[in-house]
Formats: structure tokens, sequence, C-alpha cells
């Protein structure tokens, strides 16, 4: 007689993940300033989504987290720049460490921090998180996107805006999650362009529900949530075409509108937002959508609450592939994930940008 294994087919082993308690608390704690830029910049980034505060939400920052070192300098630089334009801009940096991919590739500093093909996620939740007790310790706000469901319970109280992105939109544990989530959430809408999948979610996670999550010491449990009320639609284009012009903008502030939902948006410069006639993703045309943006703004168009760029030290990106690519190789400061425009564009454009909106 045959004997079939029932379970675990296709599964080569397990791994404890070191649990919320002992990373948040025991290892690495925020400090009490770190707290308090943390909340301070969750109520200022809710005003201002809330359209209570007149300033601008400006999400800035690389496509992806890979090298701790550079994403450190760039925020040193970010946090200077945003002291500059505080009265126009209330400045988030940008720190993803999970990469959702359309196929296959590298997953982000999470879950591969060695960049060496091998997969380790308690050494990257530790880089990860180190990173953004550091960032808050210095009073640096920070936004990321939420792709595993165990992330927020280890670094979440770090966070003080988060995505929810065009992949995961449409998918009920994500909108869930983010019911239960304590910083406002953008649901991106999806990679063909749907919107109506965003504004779904958007009502979704404004409910309360109970799903399957895990608690404070890491044991799988119900979880209730109350519903959050601080979500909003983030428009990133799509493989096809842009959604940042001033018709499509004022298309999906009336959807909005007819769902009763507030008319706040924050538009990515990026991803379908930046293609070129190849339909190939291009930094150089994030100007393009930044700058058609600010005059909307400037005309008068309320509606648009936040901008988003990605930028890194220096522009471009760089072909990597684990296991093949040496890390040692990489260039200091260049994106190995999504093309990024560069640190002297960024500060060039958002020093810019202010003076014009200081003028409303």
């Amino acid at each position: 007689m045959i004997q079939k294994q029932l379970r675990d087919t296709n599964v080569t082993g397990y791994r404890e993940l070191l649990t919320p308690r002992k990373l948040v608390d025991e290892l690495l704690p925020l400090s009490k300033k770190g707290k308090e830029a943390v909340l301070q910049g969750r109520e200022d980034v809710k005003k201002i989504l809330r359209r209570e505060d007149r300033r601008k939400l400006l999400i800035v920052g690389p496509c992806s987290i890979h090298d701790v070192n550079a994403a450190m300098e760039y925020a040193e630089r970010l946090k200077e720049l945003s002291e500059r334009v505080a009265g126009v801009f209330l400045v988030v940096m940008r720190v993803y460490g999970e990469k959702p991919r359309t196929s296959v590739g590298w997953k982000g500093l999470i879950n591969e921090p060695s960049l060496d093909g091998i997969i380790n996620p308690n050494e990257g939740l530790i880089t990860m998180r180190s990173l953004l007790v550091g960032l808050a310790n210095k009073g640096i706000i920070t936004g990321t996107e939420f792709v595993q469901l165990g992330t927020p319970q280890r670094i979440g109280d770090t966070i003080s805006w988060s995505a929810i992105g065009a992949r995961t939109v449409e998918s009920p544990p994500h909108r869930h999650m983010a019911s239960g989530l304590s910083m406002a959430v953008g649901f991106k809408n999806n990679t063909n362009g749907n919107v109506k999948a965003a504004i779904d979610a958007i009502i979704t996670a404004a409910g309360s529900h109970e799903f399957d999550g895990i608690n404070w010491d890491g044991v799988e449990a119900t979880v209730t949530t109350k519903g959050n009320s601080d979500t909003h639609l983030v428009l990133r284009g799509s493989e096809n075409q842009s959604n940042y012009d001033e018709e499509s903008v004022r298309s999906v502030l009336l959807a909005l509108a007819q769902r009763g939902l507030q008319q706040s948006l924050v538009v990515d410069c990026a991803h379908g937002n930046a293609m070129n006639s190849e339909h190939k993703k291009d930094h150089k045309l994030q100007s393009v959508a930044f700058w058609d943006l600010i005059n909307q703004i400037m005309k008068g168009n309320e509606g648009i609450t936040g901008v988003m760029l990605e930028s890194f030290l220096e522009e471009g990106s760089q072909k990597f592939e684990s296991r093949i690519t040496r890390k040692e190789d990489l260039k200091y400061g260049v994106s190995i994930t999504d093309p990024c425009i560069g640190w002297n564009e960024t500060e060039s454009m958002i020093l810019s940008a202010a003076k014009e909106l200081a003028r409303r």
C-alpha cells in the first residue's frame, strides 16, 4: 500500500518569528521622544487628510530600503529640508521594507536583509525596526506599505502613515488589517487602474471586523477591530495610463463624494504616473506629474491633500538579482527596485513647490 503524506507536501520547513513583545518591548523599544514624534506625526497626517490643516502631505523617499547607511544619510538631508518647508508641507519619509512582487524578485529588507538570496525575516525585522526606531528618535516621520499581515504588530508603532498597495488592495485580509491599524491608511488603485477597488477598500476598512491574527505574544488569536476612519485613496496610475491629470482627479473626487466619503486624495507621481511611451517606468517623468498636481492645487483643488515621490540620494536604479549580484558591487545611494529621482532634483522641486504654495 502506498503511503501518501496528507499535509506539508510542498513545505520544506518552519521558522519561528520573534514575537511582537520580544522585538518591540525588549529588543528595540521606542524612546519617549520617538513615541512623541510618531504620535504627533499621526495626528498631523490625519488633520491634513481631513482637510483641517491647509498644508499638504509629502511622502518622499526611496522605492525600497536596501542599505541602512544610505537611508540614514537620506533621512538626515530630508529632515533639514522638511524643516525649511514645514509651513507648507508635512514631510513623511518612505521607509518600505516589504516589496510585493508581480512575479518574482527581491522581497525587501525584512525578508532578505543581507541581499544574498537567503530569507531571514528575524534579522530583517531587527534591521528594519532598528532603522525605524532610529528615525523616530530623531523626530523623522515615516510611512510604509504593509504586505505581511504580522508586520504591523512588529513595526507599526514607529509608523505615522501607511499604505495598502495596488496588488493587495482587493485582499480581504489586508482590508481587515487596515481596519485595526493605528495610523491613517492609503489604499492604492490597482495595477489596471481600477479605482472602485480602492474605494470599496476604504469603506470596508472603516467598519469593524473580526479575523485571524496574532496577539502581542505571537499567539494566533481572533482580532476584533472598531474600524479605521482615516482611510483614503492613493492614485498611482496603471500599466496603460496615468491618472494624475485634472480630469482624472476631478472624476475620482466625484466618485468619493457619491459614496459619501471625504474628498481627499494622495497622488503618487511614480509607478503608473511616470510611464513613458513604451510603458516603462521613467523617473524623469515624476516631475511632470508633480508640477501638474501643484498647479491643480494652486488653481484651487483642495481635494489633493498629498503627493508622493520616489527619491533617493542618486537618480535612477541599478540591476539587482538575489544570489547573482554581489552586495559590494552595488552603487551607493542608488535604488535596486524602481528608479528614483536624485536628491538634487528632489530638493529643488520641493523648495520651488513650497514657494509657490506659500502664495495661496
